[in-house]
């Protein structure tokens, strides 16, 4: 019987800046985001964000995510999301 190829597992923690939420943790597994996790921040939007995001490839949530304010701020918690994905070449 062959032997189970390994999939690549990579868990990431982002501290954030300007945003309620004070970090962002995600994992890659096999290129894809998973487990996507907020600090603090609005939790019905960062929980819904969390899990649209599930299985998603991390190219895709940097385009659709990066540039987004929250209110007068110049980032946000989605916003800070793409920075970790580019941060972390995720992309």
């Amino acid at each position: 019987m062959p032997a189970k190829k390994k999939i690549p597992r990579r868990k990431i923690i982002y501290p954030t800046e300007g945003t309620c939420c004070s970090d962002i943790s995600f994992e890659l597994v096999g290129g894809k985001l998973h487990n996507v996790k907020f600090t603090g921040g609005c939790h019905g939007n960062t929980q819904g964000l969390s899990r649209m995001l599930e299985g998603c490839d991390p190219q895709e949530a940097h385009k659709r995510l990066k540039g987004i304010r929250c209110g007068d701020k110049p980032t946000s918690c989605p916003d800070q999301l793409a920075r970790a994905i580019e941060a972390h070449r995720c992309r």
